[in-house]
């Protein structure tokens, strides 16, 4: 079994975010992976990716982004994305840049972590996790259906480590132009990526909580990400 925690941060911007913590069972030490949420808080599905990649040899932090906003432990229905828009609304690429720096220097501090750190985000958190691939020394970023990652696509020269995109062909919320803007951004800058579109995938695929859900596709991706973490974290 692996070990959670909540923990406190402190970001840049002195101010205060709590984040869900797993250690891995096993001696490390382990590399270090950035769990970033979705929409809706860091919830049952995102703990439970935590306590799967801990499981698997990780050791994860993953911070709640909507703090400034929000008290601790903010979780929303997926049914309910009218109560997440006010904190969604809130956030800026500064204070999510000290968010997860602030879990980056958490993870750095951990005596049985290594200096191989990821980033892994659903959704917003896939927006997030291409900005801490840009503002961290990341060795690896993954992004599932990251809305929005589009608009920072000017950050693309900035990537540290190789980056693994999903998307769903089906998803409404991304549109295939914006998947092309991403990687046209990427292909310019010359960094390494894989992209990958699951095209019978909607927004959401990976989380057994939605009603987009698609068992098939998660396994898939998940299978393609652990891969992708053994090679880029371990190697």
């Amino acid at each position: 079994m692996s070990y959670p925690s909540a923990v406190a941060l402190t970001a840049s911007d002195n101010t205060h975010l709590q984040a869900y913590t797993v250690m891995p069972a096993t001696a490390g030490p382990h590399p270090g992976i950035i769990l970033l949420q979705e929409a809706f808080g860091v919830n049952g599905h995102i703990r439970n990716v935590a306590d799967r990649l801990a499981a698997a040899g990780y050791a994860v932090v993953a911070p709640e982004l909507f703090h400034r906003t929000a008290a601790p432990g903010l979780e929303i229905p997926y049914n309910d994305f009218p109560s997440a828009m006010p904190h969604f609304s809130a956030i800026t690429p500064e204070g999510l840049a000290a968010d997860v720096q602030a879990a980056y220097d958490w993870l750095q501090a951990q005596d049985n972590v290594t200096d191989k750190i990821g980033s892994i985000g659903f959704c917003l958190g896939g927006r997030v996790s291409f900005l801490a691939n840009a503002v961290l020394p990341l060795a690896a970023g993954v992004s599932y259906y990251g809305g929005g990652t589009h608009l920072l696509k000017d950050r693309a020269p900035d990537l540290h480590g190789p980056h693994l995109f999903f998307w769903g062909g089906l998803d409404q919320h991304i549109s295939k132009e914006q998947v092309a803007e991403v990687t046209a951004a990427v292909d310019a800058a010359g960094k390494p990526y894989i992209n990958t579109v699951i095209s019978y995938a909607d927004h959401g695929f990976h989380c057994d909580e939605r009603p987009s859900y698609h068992p098939q596709a998660a396994a898939e991706a998940w299978a393609l990400t652990l891969a992708f973490f053994q090679e880029k974290l371990r190697s």
